[in-house]
């Protein structure tokens, strides 16, 4: 039988990524949350969490997260059924795992409403479309939005519809690199933008396009939704940014469309664990019906 204190003092470093602040968080010494810890890993058999700064857990320290998470709804699900509100106040913490794009356009607002209503609070995390599946798959969100079509063992997916992605360029921009046109040798001494080292869509449309791999040509990564559309804005570079973003700028001709034929549109789906909460259902619900009639 595991340990509760044990498990909620592992819990506490998983959450705040160290033993100090999950000490604070607990109202015990760092010294004290690391016994329990200790005490946990020997009972398991298992090094459960990696020291550092961050702390990081191990492959069994995922496990055991998931499973903890896992209960920790249930008792959320059951005290919601009997008492008509969570264990730790009236709102419901509910974690998602969410690509940038999505975040910047149109999940919140799609969302508001259901939040009051069901009074829902998120701990959101964000994560490149690529790699938002692994924080479901390691217990850390109870439900992201994804581009892996593949569903887990445990859980259900559901299509959302695709973001459409476009190669841009303010139109100053456009009038000093690209007078002659856009070809491969240009390419090659133009600066790019790209959001960070896991947005592959850049360097896959001018792999493909024109033969560049990506180190072929200079860039910057901008990792902030807004910040990287203001860097293309100001001229600092070309990048693939989400129509849904910036329809007003492509409208009005501050943003031009260089590469028509390299536009991508990204399938987004909804995961989520199959045994889930009330509120989590009316958000999957919401989330899905909303984003059918927003994305393509």
């Amino acid at each position: 039988m595991l340990d509760s204190k044990q498990c909620e003092a592992f819990l506490a470093v998983a959450e705040v990524g160290s033993f100090d602040a999950a000490g604070e968080h607990l109202c015990i010494t760092p010294s004290a949350v690391s016994l329990r810890v200790q005490a946990l890993e020997k009972y398991l058999g298992q090094i459960l969490i990696i020291r550092g700064r961050p702390c990081v857990l191990t492959q069994a320290g995922q496990t055991l997260l998931q499973h903890l998470r896992h209960t920790r709804l249930m008792e959320q699900n059951l005290l919601q059924g009997l008492m008509g509100k969570s264990s730790e106040s009236e709102f419901y913490k509910i974690a998602l795992a969410s690509n940038a794009d999505s975040l910047a356009t149109w999940l919140l607002p799609s969302i508001q409403q259901t939040l009051f209503k069901e009074k829902i609070v998120l701990e959101l995390k964000i994560d490149d479309q690529s790699h938002t599946h692994t924080l479901l798959e390691t217990g850390q969100v109870n439900a992201c939005i994804t581009a892996e079509e593949q569903v887990m063992a445990g859980c259900l997916a559901q299509p959302l519809g695709k973001m459409r992605y476009k190669m841009l360029a303010s139109a100053e921009f456009v009038n000093r690199w690209f007078s002659g046109g856009v070809n491969r040798e240009v390419l090659r001494k133009t600066p790019a933008v790209i959001f960070n080292h896991k947005d592959l869509m850049h360097s896959e449309v001018l792999l493909k396009g024109y033969g560049l791999p990506m180190q072929s040509y200079p860039y910057s990564f901008i990792p902030a939704t807004d910040a990287f559309v203001k860097a293309i804005q100001l001229g600092l570079g070309y990048g693939m940014v989400p129509e849904l973003q910036v329809q007003p700028l492509l409208e009005n001709g501050t943003l031009i469309d260089i590469m028509p034929e390299a536009q991508l549109d990204v399938p987004l789906y909804w995961h989520h664990w199959k045994r889930q909460s009330k509120q989590l259902d009316v958000l999957t619900e919401t989330i899905v019906e909303s984003a059918k009639q927003i994305l393509r």
